[in-house]
């Protein structure tokens, strides 16, 4: 406001009484001009500023913030790494294990030109174990977790926010992509028994498994399979794991129900390995 000020006592009373040429004075007049809107420019920005950060929370965009220097790619990287670190990753078998259970589940493996990439995604109601997975997993990853996606239901009017991480694209992946996928579709393999370990079905339940209190049974949504493919795996529960198992059809589609009879001995294998925030899922 004072700059504004004192451009306007130049223009209107000092310029005209200074004796320089009229050329220059013109020069000089469509500097200060300049700089009065420069000016003007400055305080608008920062009204508005003002505003916007008022508004802030209902344009969050990120819950977690990107790590720092992660957008940043060293000369001669792809997202941060060399092709000869990709190459050089490998799987523990823990993580490993891990990854079939969530491949049964929710996960979704891409595969981009040659090598794959997994994407983790959950609703935010879910962040705590996003997080799980995350920390798992983070050696793998350039980003952090981040908030995407407000989707709007249109049955209830709501919006839903979705949580989600993606990890490099790597050779190391491939196998269980292609044990995983035929001609790009998600498919069970035909050796899921070796493949599903304790810790894998733990997973597996964490990701698609509902625990209904009033029979306390347990509902793995197998939907996104065919008969064949689920039969396969309540074998594979029934005669690898000992559980109980029916298999029910539910909108044309088909799931897992496991018997009431076999969720102490789900208890009893799965609660020192399920991640704390979600053994509501086994009934505990």
């Amino acid at each position: 406001m004072l700059l504004a000020c004192f451009i306007k006592y130049v223009l209107a009373i000092a310029l005209p009484s200074l004796r320089i040429s009229p050329l220059f004075r013109i020069a000089l007049t469509f500097v200060l001009f300049y700089a009065a809107v420069l000016s003007f420019n400055a305080v608008y920005i920062q009204s508005i500023g003002s505003g916007i950060g008022i508004l802030s929370p209902l344009f969050t965009s990120s819950l977690i913030p990107v790590k720092p220097d992660e957008d940043s790619t060293p000369s001669g990287t792809s997202n941060g790494l060399t092709k000869e670190e990709k190459a050089a990753l490998t799987v523990p078998n823990q993580l490993r294990e891990i990854l079939v259970g969530l491949l049964l589940g929710d996960l979704y493996a891409q595969k981009q030109n040659v090598n794959t990439r997994f994407h983790f995604k959950q609703g935010v109601i879910h962040k705590d174990y996003l997080m799980h997975l995350y920390e798992l997993f983070k050696d793998f990853c350039f980003n952090a977790p981040k908030i995407f996606d407000l989707l709007a239901d249109k049955r209830t009017a709501k919006v839903y926010s979705s949580m989600r991480f993606t990890t490099y694209t790597l050779p190391c992946f491939n196998e269980l992509y292609e044990l995983f996928h035929v001609d790009g579709k998600k498919v069970i393999p035909l050796n899921i028994g070796e493949l599903l370990t304790p810790l894998g079905l733990c997973y597996w339940i964490c990701d698609d498994g509902g625990f209904c209190k009033r029979d306390r049974a347990l509902v793995l949504s197998t939907q996104s399979f065919t008969l064949v493919e689920v039969k396969l795996l309540a074998e594979v529960l029934t005669n690898k794991f000992g559980l109980k198992c029916a298999i029910n059809k539910n909108n044309g589609a088909f799931i897992i129900r496991i018997s009431a009879k076999s969720i102490p001995a789900i208890q009893t294998m799965l609660k020192d390995i399920m991640p704390p925030m979600m053994l509501y899922k086994i009934g505990l």
